[in-house]
């Protein structure tokens, strides 16, 4: 199909995955806005391509506001929440701070909700809106333990975006729970076994499959479904 048309809102678009889903967008085509927090270099760099960057932060109901209305006159085939944090994920959540897993759970699992429902209005019919999950997100696969505050946050996240869905019962767009594998970046660490290209290639293909199909998936990169 052609992309000629078609508009990306990526959220959280400095470094890694986001970056990197931003590039490929571009690369297809699309017409691409992408968000950071602050100071940017790569990020910048597609400015020269044609991408739109802007500045906000999830976390900040103002920031959120003021992003909208500079962009809420546009409408978008895909807005993609793909900001996140992973603090003290190594420590059993009884040894990591109230003040972080409050943290943890609150931009994870609160702010992309509370962003969803400001930006809903901008989606196209047909449209997807994305949340960057996990795996680690799925309750049923949870056998092992470990990363606990993540871990729950994502979970958290995952049933935060079913509750917009029954409320959104009546939307025209398509809503996904992404995992991206175990990616190479500042929060996948090393060890991983995908590198960025290769996860945000596989995301695209999905949200690009999906297109027109308003119902609710959690999936990974390569579009298989994943247990809640």
């Amino acid at each position: 199909m052609s992309h000629a048309a078609k508009h990306a809102l990526i959220v959280g678009a400095s470094r890694g995955l986001g970056l990197g889903l931003a590039e490929t967008f571009l690369r297809r085509g699309w017409r691409v806005t992408a968000t950071r927090r602050g100071p940017a270099p790569a990020l910048e760099r597609l400015a020269a391509e044609g991408v739109r960057v802007e500045t906000a932060d999830i976390d900040d109901d103002a920031s959120v506001a003021a992003l909208l209305g500079r962009v809420g006159q546009e409408r978008f085939d895909l807005v993609f929440v793909v900001a996140g944090v992973l603090i003290d994920a190594q420590r059993p959540l009884h040894a990591a701070s109230r003040a972080v897993t409050a943290q943890v759970y609150l931009t994870n699992a609160v702010s992309p909700i509370l962003f969803a429902e400001t930006f809903a209005g901008t989606l196209a019919p047909g449209g997807i809106l994305a949340f960057m999950s996990s795996v680690l997100g799925s309750v049923s696969r949870n056998e092992e333990g470990g990363w606990e505050n993540y871990r729950a946050s994502k979970a958290a996240l995952n049933t935060n975006a079913r509750s917009f869905a029954a409320r959104h019962a009546d939307r025209t767009f398509g809503l996904l729970l992404l995992h991206p594998g175990w990616v190479g970046t500042d929060m996948g660490g090393e060890g991983a076994d995908l590198d960025v290209a290769t996860s945000a290639a596989g995301l695209a293909d999905v949200i690009e499959a999906r297109a027109g199909d308003t119902g609710l998936a959690y999936l990974d990169y390569r579009g298989e479904t994943l247990p809640w």
